[in-house]
């Protein structure tokens, strides 16, 4: 499929951008963008695409998105011929300005770990939704320097509350394990390092922490709140997913690459897990994932993959109303 990068109205030197739409439609492509972004929806149910994962989402939706995940919200057809009235709010930063001298200090370590956790998209609920609700609403009217501390005050509540779920699977990046991490560290890495191979089992990762298959086995389920195989095949889907949406592998191909070494036992869990089978999965996105990209309202605010790197002009007006911070 065609993937689409957006070209958000983010400046050089904005801290964020607060884009405000009511009742502007979804017509956009699935897509992603090096910003990190936080989209709130108000008043309208539909369906939700972050990475590998597709759910439904009702009435009221707030997400935070790392850099360069995919995502993608559909709004119910009915209630939006029906003149149901809804509100997106979308405030989209640059996370590499958390990297700063200040910005290090240890007040900002949480949010500063959420950004990090971004990248598998993290949906919110219950009071800490109603909380960032307010702000976020509070923050598209221009308030000048208050703003910016609204900014920080949500980063800072979507940080420290536990009522949140993350979206999609991680893929760790894969890192030499030093001589004092701990042992689950040290596990951790070596899976993410070999668990695309076939003949990859959990006996050699005891042995990397000096376990027995059994004690290792007890020990990855309390430290990682599921079973060793339970994560082990959530790590070869999501690379399967990462393939079909970035490559053109057969599906044989990729279920091999992913680690699995029977295309039937490939597709059977595929199914079970992502609720498609892998070409089913392909189809879907190629359909979604259909955009007339040259015909689009803000010319060039999505662009298709064989065009990212070309130099672009960017939007000089946009439909939403913005507001730069």
């Amino acid at each position: 499929m065609n993937v689409f990068r957006e070209n958000t109205p983010l400046k050089e030197n904005d801290i964020c951008v607060v884009l405000d739409s009511t009742n502007n439609g979804f017509d956009y492509p699935i897509h992603n963008h090096q910003e990190i972004e936080i989209n709130l929806i108000m008043g309208m149910s539909g369906k939700r695409v972050v990475g590998d994962s597709t759910e439904n989402y009702e009435e009221n939706d707030l997400v935070i998105l790392g850099p360069y995940l995919y995502h993608k919200w559909y709004g119910d057809n009915d209630l939006i011929k029906n003149g149901k009235p809804y509100r997106v709010i979308t405030i989209q930063f640059d996370g590499k300005q958390f990297s700063n001298s200040m910005m290090l200090k240890d007040s900002f370590y949480a949010i500063r770990n959420l950004l990090k956790e971004s990248v598998r998209g993290i949906q919110f609920y219950g009071k800490t939704f109603e909380i960032a609700r307010n702000i976020m609403v509070e923050m598209t009217e221009n308030k000048g320097f208050e703003n910016t501390i609204s900014f920080l005050k949500l980063l800072d509540v979507l940080s420290k509350n536990s009522e949140k779920r993350f979206l999609s699977f991680l893929e760790f990046d894969t890192v030499s394990p030093k001589a004092n991490e701990n042992r689950i560290q040290i596990a951790y890495a070596y899976i993410m390092q070999h668990y695309a191979d076939p003949e990859f089992k959990m006996k050699s990762v005891a042995d990397q922490v000096q376990m027995s298959e059994n004690v290792f086995s007890h020990f990855f389920q309390k430290q990682s709140f599921r079973s060793f195989s339970d994560f082990l095949i959530d790590m070869r889907l999501g690379k399967a997913c990462k393939l079909i949406l970035e490559s053109d592998k057969t599906i044989s191909e990729i279920g091999y690459a992913s680690g699995f070494n029977n295309l039937a036992n490939f597709n059977r869990l595929f199914k079970k897990y992502r609720g498609f089978t892998p070409n089913g999965f392909r189809k879907k996105y190629l359909q979604n994932g259909e955009f007339t990209w040259d015909k689009q309202v803000t010319p060039w605010q999505f662009v298709p993959s064989d065009e990212q790197n070309n130099k672009i002009i960017k939007p000089m007006i946009y439909s939403t109303r913005i507001l730069h911070l």
